[in-house]
């Protein structure tokens, strides 16, 4: 670590000097804050110790010069004085100093300054990699796909994710809707701001307009003290409503109205207040169809339908499923220390023949069970029995289902749920943990297939 010292006594210079490289840090010394720039000019330090009573140019003056040049990356600037005030403090702070310390000082006060403004930095630059790593994981090129229906929205997140317009992401449970709304978000300008995600089946109907808006303190019983809601959380990023179709009627007034004025209004408030959230919606549900039911705002679906994004099944798009078999066989093979190496071809056979009900969730479920139970370096067919079973579930057509895929996958719903309330005795909380849907979503599937 590089630490620069600036200060008009030599004799403080010198014994900083000394404390300093006992401690393993490499000293440079300026005795006046012009000198300092000409040497940050020439090199990088991590650190810089300022006194603020100097001649010509003092440790204000200094830092202000500090903010207004180029010199990248800043180093952390700690500031020094023996005539300071809580106000001369706060001047510092706001001009860009990490902290301030009164002279005369100890040694160790100097030492623990410095590892805590180390720790401080290490843990930016820590957090700066992850973001750029997660960033990178949602880049779009990074999705592991080469069908030419994956390939086309591809095409159409490059297209839309610099612009700050509504998107619908529609498709079957565990296709990976969230992922898409990820790589739009972090392939955009809002890349670094937050992404907000909400599942809008999965928060009870009385709990959901305070989670998405927020209240004030007094709103109903339970508000002991105001609460900002997901939007404002969100606030100059995106939130993504999944299961949009499950939102309450009441709320989609809500949410139609932040879409048309971008304002919101807290439960219990009286004013409304501005917000910029960019809004990407997805649900499995048709919306049409809902909205011919009257469960659905048209004039809601037309606000977020502005780019329609319709990911297919995995069973639509089998040439996908090698390339997924072997990306989640290197996860696992690496999480469970194994040595996995992929799949051979009897295996790799039922893989792509299988109609993947749960889809791209489904296989990667299976692939990590697959690679716990091998034995060898290759997945075999043995270790995919809920494939070769003969009472796993059937694609073959029906003479009720023809070759509807629409009827088909109702058929398969319906026999995945009545399997899974079998296998849970007719709990219902336990039977939507199974299926990996929310309990509103079971309750209204359950209904409508008359179970």
């Amino acid at each position: 670590m590089r630490i620069l010292i600036i200060d008009d006594e030599e004799s403080m210079r010198h014994m900083l000097s000394i404390i300093l490289k006992k401690e393993g840090y490499e000293v440079v010394s300026a005795e006046s804050g012009q000198q300092a720039l000409k040497v940050l000019g020439k090199d990088d330090f991590n650190f810089i110790l300022c006194d603020i009573r100097m001649p010509d140019m003092d440790g204000l003056e200094f830092l202000k010069n500090l903010q207004l040049s180029a010199f990248s990356p800043q180093p952390v600037v700690i500031m020094m004085s023996a005539y300071g005030t809580i106000d001369t403090a706060v001047e510092c702070m706001r001009l860009g100093a990490y902290d301030y310390i009164s002279k005369p000082f100890k040694a160790d006060e100097i030492i623990i300054t410095l590892k805590k403004a180390e720790e401080r930095e290490s843990l930016k630059s820590e957090n700066i990699r992850l973001k750029k790593a997660f960033q990178e994981d949602f880049d779009f090129r990074n999705i592991i796909a080469s069908s030419p229906q994956m390939l086309d929205i591809f095409n159409l997140i490059e297209k839309v994710a610099g612009y700050n317009t509504t998107v619908l992401i529609t498709g079957e449970s565990g296709t990976g809707k969230e992922l898409i709304a990820k790589a739009i978000h972090y392939n955009g300008s809002r890349k670094d701001k937050p992404f907000i995600a909400i599942n809008c089946g999965a928060i009870p109907e009385t709990l959901l307009e305070s989670e998405l808006f927020g209240h004030v303190k007094g709103a109903f019983t339970d508000a002991v003290r105001s609460k900002s809601g997901l939007f404002e959380e969100a606030d100059g990023g995106t939130i993504f409503l999944d299961e949009i179709g499950e939102l309450p009627k009441e709320l989609q007034v809500k949410l139609l109205r932040v879409l048309q004025e971008g304002e919101l209004r807290k439960v219990g408030d009286s004013k409304s207040r501005k917000i910029d959230v960019r809004v990407i919606a997805a649900t499995a549900r048709d919306l049409s169809g809902e909205i011919k039911k009257g469960n659905f705002r048209d004039d809601l679906f037309y606000r977020l339908n502005v780019v329609p994004i319709t990911i297919p099944p995995l069973r639509e798009r089998q040439g996908d499923i090698p390339l997924l078999v072997n990306h989640f066989t290197v996860i696992y093979a690496k999480k469970f220390s194994r040595p996995i190496k992929g799949a051979d071809d009897e295996a790799m056979k039922y893989l792509i023949s299988y109609p993947w009900p749960g889809n791209v969730r489904e296989l990667e479920n299976a692939i990590e069970r697959a690679v716990i139970l091998e034995d060898g370096d290759m997945i075999k067919s043995e270790n995919l029995p809920f494939i070769k079973e003969p009472s796993a579930i059937s694609h073959q057509p029906s003479a009720n289902t023809g070759f509807s895929i629409k009827k088909a996958e109702e058929a398969i719903e319906k026999e995945l749920i009545t399997k899974a309330l079998e296998m849970t005795h007719g709990n219902k909380t336990k039977a939507a943990e199974l299926l990996e849907i929310s309990h509103r979503a079971l309750l209204y599937k359950i209904k409508g297939y008359g179970l």
